[in-house]
This record gives structure tokens, sequence and C-alpha cells, in this order.
């Protein structure tokens, strides 16, 4: 185990705590370590991942040490990560995670087969060699071999059901372990009665070889399982192995040689050398060279594009042509690769509401099943008077009932689904979002940025107007505030100097210009101030100019819808997906850009705050805080509204509360990835921002991963169903536990294989259906 009471405790945090644990192998561990974990002061949630090893912990105040004690009290290692690991450290972890794993069930395997293969020959075949396997040498031959099985492979096992026993819980390993302990005893004492008797006293069963074969078969199935697993989280180690380990640090633009080191060790501002073939080790701007850039694992998209000076890279991404000096603009384990592989693995970490509930039926499964083995045994001796084939049948009800597919079901096609879909540029923040992408039957998008190009054209402005709006529109990243400067630029115009700007979102700018306060507010602000505007074209959004509270002028714009948004309209509606237009521009201007995409006028809302977004979502989702509320009644009766799963697409500032409140009600955000930064962080989902196409994909994604999750849980539950009424009746006769633990073996391989199955579909090029 490791020991990690040297390091230093760290202080109480409001920040999630991650850890990592060792030891558990099936779901009712990552229900005990959960309940665990979830009864520590400060502990809001607590969601454990199998398949990596990995708790991620959020509460206020949390103390990673009694988090990890915790742990350790449910009889597993943990160790607290006090650190963000570099995505080095997290590829090593995982490979060597995984090659321990392997290569321990293998060993395991290889020594069970040495034993078992011979035995089973002896037993079936050793009368046609004149051989009595069931007698002199040979027999103690079987007693020994099992008996080196039990305490070589059974050891494993054996431990992790002596560390349940002691915190007063059980596992699958509980299973195996008395299963294979009962045929064993079970055989000893035959062999105890038969030698008494002497040889031609009556010949009694005896279960040697299938013991060996029991705990062989039930190994070659983890040994199978690990495999098969390491190879569905491929996705995330190929993510992770795109960031160089080491970089070449400059000292100036104009040196050929530099320093290399390790690339978590660069820093804000380092110069860095990437020649024509490697990856961009950091995120950063060029400061000398030009060159084409394939940038697909941040925006999916094949085609490289071209950077010179000035332009920004992003780490992960392939330098094709040129030679490049980067200076850097986070250090080394901050990237936006780092930053996309976080968001992977805690949605690979996270649970979806079908995992949880696998989750609580995995947690009283073990016990429920101790309890069929006990009548079983029961009802055989008591009432058949067979207490042989109690004691067999009990034990195959044991083995063929450990919940291992059960745990697997959904955590595989998770992280098969997170990974195929990071591979397009598709970030999912968690397994719950994954879900409800599933389930999505309406869409809210907003206009600006996401069905449109994002790049409005000044269509009408005064020259004065606009270059007094450009002063305080230069601080914005807002398309409009871009479309103002770039007009004045166009138009040869002097800005004059601006200070104390500031943007408040829906409402818009306001600044220092010459002395004198200047607002940039939309038109409907304008209204409540009753500012008269002057006629404008209908389709055109507008903003007014306001100089020391007196209209100066105002600016119309136009932006064209993205030539792709129409076939992704016409693909939802398809499918059945209601989509809906929302934005704060005026009602005319989005009246006639959902005309143009074919969206129904209906569906077209026009002059929202980012207040009255957050309603309209809440309306459309079918929650019921959006309704109006009565003095005397408390609410205004109203015919209950159908929960909708609705989606909210949006990438600015005023979009990130209804992308919030999209996820709150039971929906989903999703955010344009060239978008705001608090409207990506409140977004369950970020899409490439020049793919809004990438949509229908996370979607169809989203539908393939829970089909895949409901094929893997409905093969788990039907074999156990079936299984265990078989076994408990002793249909499957005295070699039932060796039956049984090949059945173990092909259930888990089962569902490791369908959601292997997925992997290969969204592999496939193409499109996703």
């Amino acid at each position: 185990m490791t020991n990690t009471a040297t390091l230093p405790a760290p202080p109480a945090s409001d920040q999630p705590v991650r850890i990592r644990i060792e030891g558990m192998n099936c779901a009712g561990c990552v229900g005990k370590v959960e309940a665990a974990l979830a009864q520590t002061e400060g502990v809001v949630t607590a969601e454990v991942s199998l398949t990596g090893a990995m708790a991620l912990v959020h509460g206020q105040g949390l103390d990673a040490e009694a988090l990890v004690e915790a742990v350790r009290s449910t009889g597993f290692d943990a160790v607290p990560l006090l650190r963000r690991e570099t995505l080095t450290e997290r590829r090593e972890a995982m490979e060597r995670r995984r090659q321990q794993t392997v290569k321990k069930w293998r060993s395991r395997v290889i020594v069970g087969a040495l034993i078992w293969l011979p035995l089973e020959t002896l037993h079936w075949f050793g009368g046609m060699m004149g051989i009595d396997a069931h007698h002199g040498n040979w027999l103690w031959f079987s007693v020994i071999g099992a008996t080196v099985a039990l305490f070589y492979l059974g050891s494993a096992f054996y431990a992790s059901a002596w560390k349940a026993a002691r915190v007063r819980t059980t596992n699958m390993d509980t299973l195996i372990s008395i299963g294979a302990t009962a045929a064993f005893l079970l055989s000893i004492a035959n062999l105890a009665r038969m030698q008494q008797s002497g040889h031609d006293g009556v010949q009694l069963p005896l279960y040697f070889t299938e013991a060996a074969g029991l705990l062989t078969l039930i190994s070659i199935g983890h040994w199978l399982e690990s495999s098969m697993t390491a190879r569905a989280g491929v996705a995330l180690r190929e993510l992770l192995a795109l960031q160089p380990e080491e970089v070449t640090r400059l000292a100036a633009p104009t040196d050929h040689d530099g320093k290399t080191l390790p690339t978590e060790e660069v820093m804000p501002g380092d110069l860095i050398l990437v020649k024509p073939g490697e990856r961009v080790a950091i995120d950063g701007e060029i400061v000398s060279g030009s060159t084409s850039i394939d940038e697909s694992v941040v925006t999916g998209e094949s085609i490289p594009v071209d950077r010179d000076e000035g332009g920004m890279v992003v780490a992960g991404s392939l330098n094709l042509t040129g030679r490049l000096v980067v200076k850097s603009s986070t250090d080394g384990s901050s990237t936006t690769l780092a930053r996309i592989a976080e968001i992977v693995l805690n949605a690979q970490s996270g649970k979806t509401q079908i995992h949880r509930l696998a989750d609580k039926v995995s947690s009283i499964f073990v016990p429920a099943v101790l309890g069929v083995a006990a009548v079983t045994v029961l009802v055989w001796g008591f009432l058949v008077g067979d207490w042989t084939t109690g004691i067999i049948s009990a034990t195959t009800v044991l083995v063929i009932s450990c919940p291992c597919a059960l745990g697997l079901a959904t955590p595989t096609a998770v992280m098969v689904g997170s990974g195929a879909a990071s591979r397009k540029g598709i970030l999912v923040r968690s397994a719950e979002a994954l879900e409800r992408a599933s389930a999505v039957s309406a869409i809210a998008f907003d206009k600006t940025g996401t069905l449109t190009l994002g790049k409005p054209q000044v269509v009408q402005a005064e020259d004065e107007v606009l270059a007094t709006a450009a002063a305080i529109a230069s601080a914005s990243t807002h398309p409009l505030s871009v479309a103002i400067v770039e007009a004045a630029r166009d138009r040869g115009l002097t800005v004059p100097p601006a200070g104390n700007t500031a943007e408040t979102p829906g409402v818009g700018l306001v600044g220092m210009v010459m002395g004198e306060q200047v607002e940039i507010i939309s038109e409907a602000k304008a209204a409540e101030r009753e500012i008269a505007l002057p006629e404008t074209p209908d389709d055109a959004s507008v903003s007014a100019v306001v100089r020391s509270g007196t209209l100066a002028g105002v600016i119309a714009f136009r932006d064209e819808p993205r030539e792709e948004a129409v076939g992704l309209i016409e693909s939802l509606r398809e499918q059945g997906i209601e989509p809906h237009l929302l934005s704060g521009d005026r009602p005319g201007v989005v009246e006639s850009i959902a005309a143009r995409l074919g969206i129904d006028p209906a569906n077209a809302h026009g002059g929202l705050s980012p207040e009255e977004k957050v309603t309209m979502v809440r309306t459309l989702s079918g929650d019921r805080r959006s309704e109006p509320m009565d003095d005397a009644a408390g609410r205004t009766p109203t015919p209950q509204r159908k929960r909708v799963t609705l989606a909210m697409v949006g990438d600015g500032i005023n979009d990130a509360a209804a992308l919030a409140e999209a996820g709150a009600a039971g929906g989903i955000g999703i955010a344009i990835g060239t978008g705001a930064n608090v409207a990506i962080e409140s977004a369950g989902v970020v899409i490439p921002g020049d793919r809004i196409t990438s949509l229908g994909e996370l979607l169809a994604i989203g539908r393939l991963t829970m089909r895949t999750i409901k094929q893997n849980l409905t093969l788990s539950f039907m074999y156990n169903t079936m299984a265990i009424p078989a076994a408990a009746f002793g249909l499957l006769g005295v070699h039932g536990p060796i039956i049984a633990a090949l059945a173990m073996a092909l259930s888990d391989t089962c569902v490791i294989g369908n959601s292997l199955r997925l992997a290969a579909r969204l592999r496939r090029p193409g499109p996703i259906e």
C-alpha cells in the first residue's frame, strides 16, 4: 500500500478533490467507496469510476486526508492527487495500472491452465490412457493441484473478500471465495470418508478439478476483462499522448538551438521552437514563422489551416510545413489539451442516472445472492436430503451470480462514447450530459454566432457616431462590437481614446470618451428609457449610441446565417427535434433569420434579455418555475406541461445563465467553442466553433451510447435472471461450478465486446447515424 502519511496535510478546500483508488474490481466496490465518501464532512457529491480507478469529490471545506481515510476504511488503498497531474504523468499512470492489472491476471491464467488442463484431461480421458484418476497417486495429484490453485489463484479473491469482510460488507469476490472453498472442502470431506471406508467403499463425488477450473476460468475472465477495458479507454490515452513530453526553449526568436526541457516546466512567456512535423506542446502566439497546421484535436476538422506571425496555436495541434517560434501563453500543465483531457476524464469518471440505478441494484445484489445460496443448501439438504447436490448447487449460484457484467455495462460504453466525441472536437463534461444528449427533443439556439456567422456587418451608421462607438467597442469581444471597430477602420475614421469601459450582458457598453459618458445600448433598452429611434430596416439589428444621456445616432447591422445551418435544422426536424430561436435582437430580425433557416415563426423569440432567455428555457423545458405567481393562490392555475429534455446552444456572455439553466432543468447546455469563457464554463458540452453540424454528431453519439448501455444492462440482467434459478434448482448438474465460471466470463466478454462494437462504429468514416 502506498503510504502518504509523510505528505503535508492539505488545507480544507471548496475545490473538487480527486483521489486515485487501487483494488476496486466490481460495482459493489464502487458503491462501498461512494457511501464512505458521502458520509465524510463537507461532501456534497462523490463519484467513483471503476474503469478509471478514480474518485471525484465535490463539496465545501473538503479535507483530502479525511477523504483518503474514508476510502481506506472500506479496505482499498487511496492516494490524493494534491496537484494537477501533467499529461505525461497521467498517461504513464494509466498505462502502468493497465499493464499491472493485465500482467497480474495473465500470470494467474498461465499457472491455472498448467494445473487445471492436465487435471481435466485425466478426469475425462484418464480411462482411455489406462489411468485411474480417482484413486492412488493420480488422485493425490488432483488434490495437490487443486490446493496450489486455491492458494495461488484464490489469493487475489480471498484478499479482496477479507477486505470487504473487515468493514462488514461483501463484494463479488466474496461469492467466488465462498464458492471455490465450498467445492474444495466438500471434496476434502468426501475424500476423508472414502479413505475411512477403504477402496471398496462408495465412490463419492470429488470436485478438486472443478475447484481449480473454477478459479482458472474466472481468472481468464478477469484477464480478458482487463485487456478489453484497456482497449475501451484507448481514446483518452491517445489524447494524452498528443502533447510532447519535451520542448526546445529558445532565448530569442532568432536562435537556432535551444535548451531541451520537460513540457511541464514551460512557463508563460517562454519561447518554444516547433519544427515541421512536430506537435505543438503549448498554447501560445506565433512570434516567428508561418505554417499550415492541423488543429483537428481541438476543432475536429481535418482540413489544415494557415497560421503566421501573430496567429495563435494550441497544444496538440500538428505543425505541417514551417518552422515556428511560439511564445507560450500558459504553463505546460494548463494547456488547452490538458483541459480537454481533464473534461474527458471527468466525463468518464461521472455517472448517468441509469448507471446510478445499476449501482443501487449491485449494492444489494451480493447479499441477496448469499441468501439464495443459503436457501439452496437448506432446501436440498433438509427437504430433498441431498446435501452434496445442495452444496454444489449453492456453489454454482455463488459463481454464476457475480455482478461483474452489471458493473461494466455503463462505464465501458460511456468511456467509448466520450472518447469518440473528443476525437471529433466535442467536449462532454459529464456522463450525465451524454445521457441527456440522447434524449433531447427540443433545441433552443441563440442566434448571433450560433446559427449565424457571428460576423455582422454595419449597414447603416454616420461616421461621427461610428467613431464614437468604436472608442468603447474596442474593449469588447461581442460580435457587434467587433463589427463596429472593423467598420470604423475600413472607413479610415479616427477613433478617440476611451476609458472606464464596462459591459453589461443584454444591456450594452458604457465608457468615457472625451470627457463624456458614451453608451451603446440595444433597441429594447432604448425603448425602456423612452429614447425614440429613427426608422431602420426591419431585418437589421439596431444599437443606439447615447452621449451624455442624449441619442447621438444608431448603428444597423446584418448577420448572415451559416451555410450549414439550414441542413442542420432540416435534419433535426426529421428526427422529431423541435428547433427554437432565442435572441436579444429585435423580433423582426429574428423572424427573418428563422424563416431563412426553416424554423417555425412561432418558435422565433426575439427581444429577450438574459433573464427572459432563462425564463424561456424554463418554459420550453416544462419547468413550472416559469409560471407567473398569483398573490392569492401562490401560482396561477395552468395545465400540467410535459417535461421536455431541452438543449440550449449559445456562445455569448448573455447566454451563460440560459446554458446553466438548461442543465438545471434536466436538459443540457451546449456552448460554441469560440464563444465567451463564461458561456463555455456554464455548459455541459462544448462543440467546435466552426462546425455547428457537430451538434448532430453529439446527439447521435449520445443515442448510440445510451443504446449500448441499455443493451449491456439487458444482457447482464437477462443472464442473472436465467442463470440463478437454473443453478439453484441444480439444472447445471455436477459440473455446475465450471459451467457457471464459463458463463460468467462469457457475460463479461459480451458486455465489453458490445461496447467495443460501439467504438468500432464510431471510428468509421462518414456521418454517425
